[in-house]
Order: C-alpha cells, then structure tokens, then sequence
C-alpha cells in the first residue's frame, strides 16, 4: 500500500461472510426476507478491487459462517443465533453447500476458510494460512459491520497484522449501526473507501 513497504502479493482482500445464504434471493437469509440493500450491493462494489487484487498477485481469501451439522444433519447453533434467526434450519450454511459457498461474484477466492462465531480468527485456521500465504496486510469487507467484521477486524489488530477497513465494502442491517461501528473502528485501524484502495493498488 501507499506510504509502506508492503507489497501486494502480501495483502489479501479478506471477505467476511459474503455467502450465498446471507445473500443470494434463494439462499437461507434470502428465503426468510432477513436483508438490505446495502448488504446486497456489496459483492459487485468490491469485485473491482478483488480482480484488480488478484491480477496484481494478491491474495483474495473469504471467511465462511459455518454451521456444523451433527447427529442426523441438524445443525449446531448457538442459543443467541437460534434466538435471533430462528428460520436457520438443517441445510443452512452447511460446509460443502451451495449456501455455505462465497458468492459468484467474488470467484475464485483462493481460498476459504470455515468459522463457526463473529470473529474468523475464532478457533479457524484462518491465521495459520495468512501466515503460510506470507500476508501482512488485510483489506477487510463483508458483513455484517457489528459483528463479524469488527471481531475479525479487532482479532486482526491483536495478532499485528496491518489491517484496512473498506468503510463501503461492508455493511449492517442499517445505515446508522454501521455507521457507529465504523466510526468505534477508527482508533483499531485504517478505514479507507474502496474506491482509494483501488486507486492505491492501481497505482502503487
């Protein structure tokens, strides 16, 4: 990135949980109306910089929510995610699944790493292959910006690695809580547009 001896092939755009059941019409989200427009606009918005990224010898590395089946399929939730999204069923976020899977738009990511809480870092190996990919740098988008992004964000703070938050490549179920997350961010890392990013990897 500008101003840093930080070369691109050791950058990766890290995406946190743009899958197809958080937001293809058909998938688990889709089916019961749990969305928004700003989280749908994401996977196209970004796209630009993934491509750019990975044509430049970046990394393009996705984060996947994970609902573990067990006995007879049925999927391991957490009261708190079974209080709140009650409509998850056997299927939903299944490794191996369509739904489970980073949408088309961000294809190929190079590589996915399963995670089962907020944070991707939370007993994941998403840190053993940032390290074995030689990354320093993460560009992080996804959603949502309260949850998932901003514990991967602050476990990415911890583990020192240099971190970018694409104030625009990530999004909550509204404006004004992402907004407040961003904003609470700020003092943890960078927050950048995807737009200057874009412009900085174009022009290093």
């Amino acid at each position: 990135m500008r101003g840093t001896d930080i070369s691109i092939d050791r950058t990766a755009l890290l995406v946190c949980d743009l899958q197809n059941d958080f937001i293809h019409p058909e998938g688990a989200y889709g089916r019961a109306g749990q969305t928004a427009p700003e989280i749908l606009a994401l996977p196209e918005r970004v796209k630009p910089l993934a491509d750019l990224l990975r044509s430049r010898g970046g990394w393009v590395i996705s984060t996947n929510f994970t609902l573990v089946p067990g006995r007879g399929g049925e999927p391991m939730i957490s009261p708190h995610l079974k209080s709140l999204r009650p409509f998850l069923a056997k299927g939903d976020f299944q490794p191996g699944g369509w739904g489970h899977r980073t949408v088309d738009a961000l294809q190929p990511v190079d590589v996915e790493v399963e995670k089962v809480a907020y944070s991707a870092f939370y007993m994941s190996r998403l840190e053993w292959v940032l390290r074995k990919c030689g990354v320093e740098w993460l560009l992080v988008c996804g959603i949502v910006t309260n949850g998932g992004v901003a514990s991967t964000v602050r476990d990415a703070h911890v583990r020192e690695f240099d971190t970018i938050l694409l104030e625009d490549g990530c999004a909550a179920f509204s404006r004004e809580v992402h907004e407040v997350s961003v904003a609470a961010l700020r003092p943890v890392c960078r927050v950048a547009t995807v737009a200057a990013v874009l412009e900085e990897v174009a022009n290093p």
